[in-house]
């Protein structure tokens, strides 16, 4: 046993080398993409911001059905109306996420209406922009329950399936926010730290499911009505992403099987940072870049 141990403590720097081998080719190789032709996709808060350009980007790339869930029927219905003009059929469902009856209510009519759904997105989010102090306990509430509970519901509703099937895949729609916390937007920070661990987790426990993967998108501030008035210090050096593009990059991560995806890259440097430098160092960093006052302008949607 004792032998079995060493050996397997001797070939662990190798096992971890060959890892970072094959990500390096990975990263310069072209990959091989699924073939969303068969699937089935269903996008929570897919009638509007994000969502509507995800809606848009599965149906350019080919996904047999769309599906959008939401709480305001009007924008889902304009955006249904919209992926069906491309030829690619859609439907949509009035359903809050963070109601967890509603969930299961609205996944088993969706069953029985438009089959199994292959692709889940979890997109649906608030903000309410505010400090602790500030924010009234039912804005609170209602951020947990959407932003991080809501995964919780639609995973636990559709997951069963993908599994049976041995075909699937759950996406989070996260945020940067979930690894480098801002004031004024403590509601929205907590949540998707926990959504961020929820997939994390997920993740990893769906390592020795064949057939069934996970992806985690943490974008930098995107350019849609959810987080209007939000500025930073240097809008040149860090402007805010094109909605488009993290769609596109979203449906890149489903169909080559990327775990993990931070935008833009450099990114990853305020992670390593955040790793090494003393805590009042990271405060000046964010007193400098603006980000301890970017919420103070903050007049956008929840």
């Amino acid at each position: 046993m004792e032998m079995k141990v060493l050996g397997c403590a001797l070939l662990f720097p190798f096992q971890i080398f060959l890892c970072l081998l094959r990500a390096i080719v990975r990263f310069f190789a072209r990959q091989k993409r699924r073939d969303l032709g068969t699937d089935v996709v269903l996008i929570t808060g897919g009638g509007r911001g994000i969502g509507r350009h995800l809606a848009n980007e599965f149906a350019k790339q080919g996904a047999r059905k769309v599906i959008l869930w939401g709480r305001t029927e009007k924008c889902l219905k304009e955006t249904c109306e919209e992926i069906s003009m491309t030829g690619t059929e859609c439907h949509y469902f009035v359903c809050d996420v963070g109601n967890r009856e509603e969930v299961y209510q609205q996944a088993k009519v969706l069953r029985e209406k438009v089959g199994d759904v292959t692709i889940l997105v979890n997109n649906a989010a608030v903000v309410h922009g505010k400090s602790l102090m500030d924010s009234d306990d039912d804005a609170l509430l209602k951020t947990q329950h959407i932003n991080t509970l809501g995964q919780f519901w639609t995973t636990k509703a559709f997951l069963p399936r993908m599994l049976e099937l041995c075909n699937g895949h759950v996406v989070c729609i996260n945020s940067i926010l979930s690894l480098s916390s801002i004031p004024g937007a403590i509601d929205y920070c907590t949540s998707k730290a926990s959504s961020y661990a929820f997939m994390e987790s997920l993740t990893l426990g769906l390592l020795d499911c064949p057939g069934v993967g996970c992806s985690t998108v943490l974008p930098f501030h995107t350019d849609t009505e959810m987080f209007q008035g939000m500025r930073v210090r240097f809008p040149k050096l860090f402007p805010p992403l094109n909605p488009e593009m993290v769609a596109e990059r979203t449906v890149d991560a489903v169909r080559t099987n990327t775990a993990f995806v931070v935008l833009p890259w450099t990114m990853h440097f305020l992670v390593i940072l955040k790793s090494l430098l003393p805590q009042s160092a990271l405060e000046e960093i964010h007193k400098f870049s603006g980000s301890y006052s970017c919420m103070n302008t903050f007049k956008g949607r929840t």
